[in-house]
């Protein structure tokens, strides 16, 4: 609206994300059974395929082809909804709570930002839960080779200590308003509290301390860990992310990576069993399309320590053995 094109109205996201549970973000989320209640009140969004490499490639297909083929949905959606009505396409650089850390195949999203470039089309990244340093690099799509026009970052902003999130935007998209109407219409009650001076502690801690290259060696270890753990297990289909965001995927057969059934209630069973051993980890179904898979999302402390991976990885191990 500040630069003229007011046509520009539509946004394009990517089936079995998740990007929070207001109505416009639930809109362009794509978690089916969150937005099943709410379908009626939600504005019209597309969606893409997502990039999920263990599920999606086809056989004989590369990585990197296979990666250039689902961005390439994009440019196709663009042109089905007409480049002059598209406003913005939004996606989790390593999807969370819906998928379980699952992370682009190298090229996806620079073909992504080519296209959005292409068609003038903003590139927003939601690195809600894979940002400020979770995945090894203060923002993940660092790892991506890509920057985008606007990012979205919470959670990790506050390391607990405080709700707070918040929303960057490229000098472009600053500038712009600031030479325009000069005002912002998105404010909310409680901007600018006092408290939120917590969430600039947290990033002084993480620069200060070194964080960031502790959550990458950690993630190495803990990836290694879960892969001599796991990674021939009958029922663990998938081990996947970065730095200490990790996914396991479980499956009913591994050579199949047919998934247990719904009925089951599989990741409601293991978050109780790895509770009771002492463990906190984010279980989930729905996996493959809202209804179907079962993953587990693993974010421990960025100060975890080689004997807690240990101790992580057996009790996880303790809640897999009594549930599948």
């Amino acid at each position: 609206m500040e630069i003229g094109p007011p046509d520009r109205h539509r946004v394009i996201a990517r089936q079995q994300s998740y990007h929070g549970n207001t109505l416009g973000a639930l809109a362009v989320g794509g978690n089916a059974w969150r937005r099943a209640k709410f379908a009626p009140l939600l504005v019209e969004t597309s969606h893409v395929s997502l990039c999920y490499e263990y599920r999606g490639r086809a056989e004989g297909e590369t990585s990197f082809d296979y990666g250039q083929r689902v961005a390439d949905e994009l440019a196709t959606e663009i042109e089905r909804l007409g480049p002059e009505t598209v406003m913005a396409f939004i996606a989790e650089p390593l999807v969370g709570v819906t998928l379980g850390a699952v992370s682009a195949v190298e090229g996806y999203f620079k073909r992504i930002r080519e296209i959005c470039d292409r068609y003038g089309v903003l590139l927003i990244l939601d690195e809600v839960m894979c940002g400020m340093g979770r995945t090894g690099s203060f923002f993940a799509c660092e790892q991506d080779g890509v920057a985008p026009d606007i990012v979205t970052i919470a959670k990790g902003l506050g390391a607990g200590y405080q709700p707070i999130g918040a929303m960057l935007c490229s000098a472009r998209i600053f500038d712009a308003i600031a030479g325009g109407s000069g005002f912002f219409q998105h404010e909310h009650t409680y901007m600018g509290y006092p408290m939120a001076a917590a969430a600039r502690a947290v990033v002084k801690t993480i620069d200060e301390r070194g964080l960031i290259a502790r959550v990458k060696a950690q993630g190495e270890k803990l990836d290694a860990a879960l892969r001599d753990a796991f990674a021939q297990h009958p029922h663990v289909g998938d081990i996947r992310g970065r730095g200490l965001f990790r996914g396991v995927e479980l499956v009913s057969d591994r050579a199949s990576k047919e998934p247990f059934d719904p009925e089951l209630g599989v990741a409601a069973r293991v978050k109780k069993a790895a509770f009771a051993a002492g463990l906190i980890c984010y279980p989930m179904g729905g996996t493959i399309n809202g209804r179907r898979g079962d993953h587990i999302l693993l974010a421990p402390p960025f100060i975890i320590s080689d004997d807690q991976i240990g101790k992580l990885v057996d009790k996880l191990g303790t809640a897999l053995a009594d549930v599948v």
